[in-house]
């Protein structure tokens, strides 16, 4: 009885101690401030016509006469066609193996061998030790489709740094992919589209929130008993 109560404190000290570290994770929310498209500066009033086909106006901005329409400034948009693709393998094997044989001959004294009672003093002794091991891991994940995102910063040496999400609500929850990077204006193609393995430093995030989400995570008393805490 007395090592059932031990058990059971223990049971409920682990309880306590798993609600208390395991603290529910924040859901994303649609119209994050941080994925909130930059807005550009406030365009200048148009230029008064003065019968001439130049105005120092036009000759400042970047989308000159010999220009195209790919994005290069604070809030332009680009598209992201995103084609990822990853798959990874491991295998490992391990083997070990070891024999040992110890023999010890009946002492011999004077030319007799000593025994004890009619029994031989001789003895022999051998281990043998064995391991193997096999692990192996395979991985494989893809991702496709489209998020158009919005340059929110330029650096200084042209390159583009966009951010950006996309929000789908569907019967049971909502699917969200958000996508942060870095680019180079001569990737973009003519129609403002780019392929994702041309961001630097890319952080594509793919998710849901919904029944369908909730149901495919694991509650805190799963991931303790799952968790490094439990000694099992």
């Amino acid at each position: 009885m007395t090592q059932f109560k031990f058990m059971l404190r223990v049971s409920a000290l682990a309880l306590l101690l798993s609600a208390c570290a395991s603290q529910p994770e924040p859901r994303p929310m649609p119209d994050d401030p941080y994925y909130a498209p930059a807005m550009p500066d406030e365009m200048e009033p148009p230029a008064t016509p003065n019968g001439s086909l130049f105005n120092s106006r036009s000759s400042t901005q970047v989308n000159g006469l010999y220009s195209d329409i790919r994005a290069r400034n604070l809030g332009d948009i680009i598209t992201v066609q995103l084609q990822e693709s990853t798959q990874a393998s491991k295998s490992a094997s391990t083997g070990l193996s070891r024999n040992s044989n110890v023999n010890l001959p009946t002492p011999n004294v004077l030319g007799r061998d000593l025994t004890f009672r009619d029994y031989s003093l001789s003895a022999n002794l051998q281990g043998d030790t064995s391991f193997s091991g096999d692990a192996q891991a395979d991985q494989s994940n893809s991702l496709s489709g489209e998020i158009t995102v919005t340059v929110i910063r330029v650096l200084p040496n042209g390159n583009l740094i966009v951010r950006g999400e996309k929000w789908l609500t569907l019967n049971n929850g909502q699917e969200y992919v958000r996508l942060t990077g870095i680019i180079r204006p001569q990737d973009v193609r003519s129609d403002n589209t780019i392929w994702s393995n041309r961001v630097a430093n890319a952080r594509i995030e793919y998710s849901g929130t919904g029944s369908l989400a909730d149901t495919q995570r694991q509650g805190w008393l799963t991931r303790f008993f799952n968790g490094p805490l439990w000694p099992l």
